[in-house]
Protein backbone atom coordinates (compact mmCIF):
# COMPACT_ATOMS: atom_id res chain seq x y z
CA UNK A 1 0.00 0.00 0.00
CA UNK A 2 1.13 3.43 -0.85
CA UNK A 3 0.00 7.10 -0.67
CA UNK A 4 -1.84 8.07 -3.41
CA UNK A 5 -2.80 3.88 -4.23
CA UNK A 6 -6.92 3.66 -4.11
CA UNK A 7 -7.76 2.33 -0.93
CA UNK A 8 -8.35 -1.41 -1.05
CA UNK A 9 -12.58 -2.70 0.21
CA UNK A 10 -12.94 -5.41 2.67
CA UNK A 11 -15.56 -7.03 4.90
CA UNK A 12 -14.90 -7.43 8.42
CA UNK A 13 -17.12 -7.95 11.20
CA UNK A 14 -17.39 -5.52 13.87
CA UNK A 15 -17.28 -5.21 17.35
CA UNK A 16 -21.82 -5.22 16.87
CA UNK A 17 -21.61 -8.28 15.15
CA UNK A 18 -22.10 -6.77 11.94
CA UNK A 19 -20.20 -7.41 8.73
CA UNK A 20 -18.74 -3.91 7.64
CA UNK A 21 -17.02 -2.76 4.47
CA UNK A 22 -15.12 0.30 4.10
CA UNK A 23 -17.79 2.32 1.80
CA UNK A 24 -20.27 1.55 5.15
CA UNK A 25 -18.36 4.63 6.63
CA UNK A 26 -20.00 7.60 4.67
CA UNK A 27 -17.38 10.46 6.29
CA UNK A 28 -15.40 12.93 3.93
CA UNK A 29 -12.49 10.34 6.07
CA UNK A 30 -11.95 6.90 7.41
CA UNK A 31 -9.09 6.92 9.63
CA UNK A 32 -8.13 3.38 9.72
CA UNK A 33 -5.67 2.03 12.47
CA UNK A 34 -4.21 -1.45 12.57
CA UNK A 35 -3.34 -2.62 16.13
CA UNK A 36 -1.80 -5.52 17.36
CA UNK A 37 -3.97 -6.66 20.42
CA UNK A 38 -6.79 -5.77 22.52
CA UNK A 39 -6.38 -5.00 26.23
CA UNK A 40 -2.83 -4.85 26.13
CA UNK A 41 -0.95 -1.56 27.54
CA UNK A 42 -0.33 0.55 23.90
CA UNK A 43 -3.30 -0.64 22.34
CA UNK A 44 -5.10 0.58 25.54
CA UNK A 45 -3.65 3.75 25.36
CA UNK A 46 -4.04 4.51 21.50
CA UNK A 47 -7.59 3.54 21.54
CA UNK A 48 -8.22 5.81 24.67
CA UNK A 49 -6.43 8.74 23.41
CA UNK A 50 -8.56 8.30 19.87
CA UNK A 51 -11.66 7.50 22.50
CA UNK A 52 -10.70 11.14 24.25
CA UNK A 53 -11.04 13.17 20.80
CA UNK A 54 -13.86 11.81 19.07
CA UNK A 55 -15.49 14.96 18.86
CA UNK A 56 -12.10 17.05 16.89
CA UNK A 57 -12.71 13.19 14.37
CA UNK A 58 -16.58 14.38 13.96
CA UNK A 59 -15.71 18.15 13.36
CA UNK A 60 -13.26 17.29 10.86
CA UNK A 61 -16.05 14.86 9.38
CA UNK A 62 -13.55 11.52 9.96
CA UNK A 63 -14.60 8.00 11.09
CA UNK A 64 -12.11 6.28 13.40
CA UNK A 65 -11.89 2.19 12.58
CA UNK A 66 -9.42 0.07 14.71
CA UNK A 67 -8.33 -3.03 13.40
CA UNK A 68 -6.75 -6.24 14.90
CA UNK A 69 -7.07 -9.57 14.34
CA UNK A 70 -8.79 -10.52 17.79
CA UNK A 71 -12.15 -12.13 17.48
CA UNK A 72 -15.57 -9.70 18.47
CA UNK A 73 -16.16 -11.46 21.90
CA UNK A 74 -12.58 -9.81 22.83
CA UNK A 75 -13.26 -6.37 21.19
CA UNK A 76 -16.84 -6.63 22.91
CA UNK A 77 -14.98 -6.38 26.42
CA UNK A 78 -12.25 -3.88 25.10
CA UNK A 79 -14.60 -1.52 23.84
CA UNK A 80 -16.85 -1.86 27.57
CA UNK A 81 -13.57 -1.80 29.54
CA UNK A 82 -12.19 1.11 28.15
CA UNK A 83 -14.91 3.30 26.90
CA UNK A 84 -14.28 2.97 23.05
CA UNK A 85 -16.12 5.14 21.21
CA UNK A 86 -15.60 3.80 17.71
CA UNK A 87 -16.16 1.10 15.62
CA UNK A 88 -13.89 -2.16 16.18
CA UNK A 89 -12.90 -4.55 13.02
CA UNK A 90 -11.92 -8.23 13.47
CA UNK A 91 -9.16 -9.48 10.53
CA UNK A 92 -8.34 -12.92 12.31
CA UNK A 93 -6.61 -14.10 9.01
CA UNK A 94 -4.49 -11.12 8.28
CA UNK A 95 -5.86 -10.60 4.99
CA UNK A 96 -6.72 -7.42 5.50
CA UNK A 97 -3.27 -6.37 7.77
CA UNK A 98 -1.37 -7.49 5.32
CA UNK A 99 -3.49 -6.26 2.02
CA UNK A 100 -2.71 -2.58 3.27
CA UNK A 101 0.95 -3.72 4.43
CA UNK A 102 0.29 -3.63 7.91
CA UNK A 103 1.62 -7.20 8.86
CA UNK A 104 5.36 -7.90 8.73
CA UNK A 105 8.62 -8.04 10.24
CA UNK A 106 8.79 -6.93 13.44
CA UNK A 107 12.58 -7.70 14.23
CA UNK A 108 13.14 -9.64 17.45
CA UNK A 109 9.54 -10.29 17.85
CA UNK A 110 9.28 -11.94 14.44
CA UNK A 111 6.30 -11.14 12.03
CA UNK A 112 2.95 -9.23 13.61
CA UNK A 113 0.97 -6.86 13.35
CA UNK A 114 2.64 -2.97 12.21
CA UNK A 115 0.94 -0.58 14.00
CA UNK A 116 0.05 1.90 11.44
CA UNK A 117 -2.70 4.38 10.51
CA UNK A 118 -3.98 4.80 7.27
CA UNK A 119 -6.28 8.14 6.39
CA UNK A 120 -8.68 7.50 3.40
CA UNK A 121 -10.16 10.55 1.33
CA UNK A 122 -12.41 9.66 -1.59
CA UNK A 123 -11.54 5.93 -1.84
CA UNK A 124 -7.79 6.59 -2.19
CA UNK A 125 -5.19 6.25 1.09
CA UNK A 126 -4.03 9.99 0.94
CA UNK A 127 -1.31 9.79 4.29
CA UNK A 128 -0.12 6.68 5.82
CA UNK A 129 1.60 6.41 9.08
CA UNK A 130 3.57 3.67 10.08
CA UNK A 131 4.41 2.52 13.04
CA UNK A 132 2.86 4.96 14.86
CA UNK A 133 3.31 5.57 18.79
CA UNK A 134 0.20 5.10 20.49
CA UNK A 135 -0.28 8.29 22.60
CA UNK A 136 0.97 10.66 19.53
CA UNK A 137 -1.05 8.73 16.72
CA UNK A 138 -4.48 10.58 17.30
CA UNK A 139 -3.41 13.88 17.49
CA UNK A 140 -0.87 13.12 13.79
CA UNK A 141 -4.26 12.54 12.13
CA UNK A 142 -5.89 15.54 13.51
CA UNK A 143 -3.47 18.00 13.04
CA UNK A 144 -2.54 16.49 9.03
CA UNK A 145 -6.04 16.59 8.65
CA UNK A 146 -6.84 20.02 9.41
CA UNK A 147 -3.83 21.26 7.32
CA UNK A 148 -4.93 18.76 4.07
Amino acid sequence: MREGAKAIDFKLKGVDGKTHSLKDFDTEYVVLYFYPKDLTPGCTIQAITYSKKIDKFKALDATVVGVSRDDTNLHRKFKSACNIKFMLLSDPTNKIHKAYGAYGDKGIFGKGTLRNTYIIKNGKVVRIFKRVKPIEDPDNVINYIKNS
